[in-house]
């Protein structure tokens, strides 16, 4: 069975699985979950004007959702660096290489009512393994108050590159950290 699939009707248990988002359903869906994300823990930080394009606006190359029991319950994008994205450039400059040769994956969150299943890891190596498949190193920003994303992230053997911070609105500073993904997805130690 693929590691970014799950599925294990037997005796009661819930049924997961990952795939790639399609349509205007799943996005509907998705932005439902990313209003309860955002009501319980804050994510996004500052909630688009439109959502649904915020999300579509992420997947440049490629977005995933997780299914759990049928019912959409989290998210992940993988989009080129954009004019905003630290990490890129972080990982341009202790690598030699250039920033063009990340993936920065992004708009990940999980329902809270779906979380101790493991899909929040599930979705990062999803969009891990896409962005190797594509010759891509992936990277990520989180603000540093998601410790729990951040507590994900290292254990799954993610690294943390620097502590950077950003202006993303008159007034509003926030703190990042950017890390960047295991040279090899056999290296996630969670797998």
């Amino acid at each position: 069975m693929r590691r970014d699939r799950v599925a294990d009707a037997a005796e009661g248990h819930p049924v997961l699985r990952v795939r790639e988002r399609s349509g205007v359903r799943d996005l509907e869906a998705c932005v439902g979950v990313l209003a309860v994300v955002h009501k319980a823990d804050g994510y996004p930080v500052n909630w688009p004007d439109q959502p649904a394009a915020w999300l579509e606006g992420a997947a440049v190359l490629g977005a995933w959702v997780a299914e759990l029991d049928g019912r959409i319950v989290g998210h992940v994008g993988l989009a080129r660096p954009g004019a905003g994205d630290e990490a890129p450039g972080l990982w341009g400059e202790r690598t030699g290489a250039d920033r063009d040769g990340a993936a920065v994956v992004s708009r990940l969150f999980v329902a809270p009512d779906a979380r101790g299943h493991g899909i929040g890891a599930l979705l990062m190596r999803r969009a891990g393994r896409e962005a190797q498949e594509r010759g891509l190193h992936p990277v990520l920003d989180v603000v540093s108050s998601d410790a729990a994303a951040a507590a994900l992230y290292e254990r799954m053997g993610w690294h943390l590159m620097a502590v950077v911070e950003q202006e993303w609105q008159p007034g509003q500073r926030v703190a990042l950290r950017c890390y960047a993904g295991p040279a090899d997805p056999a290296d996630d130690p969670s797998a």
